[in-house]
């Protein structure tokens, strides 16, 4: 982890998840995110730190103290002056402290211990009942209105699929910082039946209990 940087520069994005090993696009238009852009490309590692703002009353700027970084791995730029990026995501860090500066954007002292296992192999998950989380799943995509390819989507590894389906699928900011927090694979995927099948019951609090 050596080569990972002690500040970098954070981009607060309510329900935008971004995991290790997996891609994120952006589609960025905001001054202030096109100079911080401009800036990342410019510097070796290329990161953004995405972090999930509170947004609970009172919690007005305040971010959640774990995020992932992402290497900017994908640049195009619009004739209007905005820029699509995809984000390759490198490791979760948690956050030391804010750096006053002079940029336009915000940044953090970050730290990258805790999170070595992001930067290893590719994880699996053992216990994973794919049968049992795929039914659920299609009852889910089909209460949200949403739709997907189902055979890639059963073709793809345990970690592409646990993690992509954390990404996309709609769930409330704090939801998916849950998600993002969870240690291991297996406890992702767990945090993200509970959190499906929460959905298919309504979001009734006593049935969850």
């Amino acid at each position: 982890m050596t080569d990972l940087p002690d500040t970098i520069p954070i981009f607060p994005l309510p329900g935008a998840l971004l995991l290790p090993r997996a891609r994120l696009p952006l589609h960025i238009f905001e001054p202030r995110y096109l100079a911080m852009i401009e800036d990342a490309m410019k510097s070796p590692q290329r990161l953004i730190g995405m972090v999930q703002p509170y947004d609970a009353p009172g919690t007005a700027g305040k971010l959640h103290s774990i995020g992932c970084a992402g290497r900017i791995v994908g640049f195009t730029e619009t004739d209007d002056g905005r820029y699509m990026i995809t984000l390759a995501g490198r490791s979760r860090f948690r956050v030391s402290e804010e750096v006053e500066g002079f940029t336009p954007y915000r940044r953090c002292k970050v730290k990258w211990a805790g999170f070595e296992r992001d930067l290893g192999r590719v994880e699996h998950d053992p216990e994973f009942d794919r049968t049992v989380f795929m039914d659920a799943l299609g009852r889910f995509f089909a209460d949200q209105g949403l739709k997907t390819d189902w055979d890639q989507l059963g073709e793809a590894e345990d970690e592409l699929l646990i993690n992509s389906l954390s990404m996309l699928c709609p769930f409330a900011p704090e939801d998916k910082q849950a998600l993002l927090e969870a240690p291991s694979l297996s406890t992702r995927r767990e945090t993200l039946m509970t959190l499906i099948e929460f959905a298919l019951r309504g979001g009734d609090d006593e049935v969850m209990q």
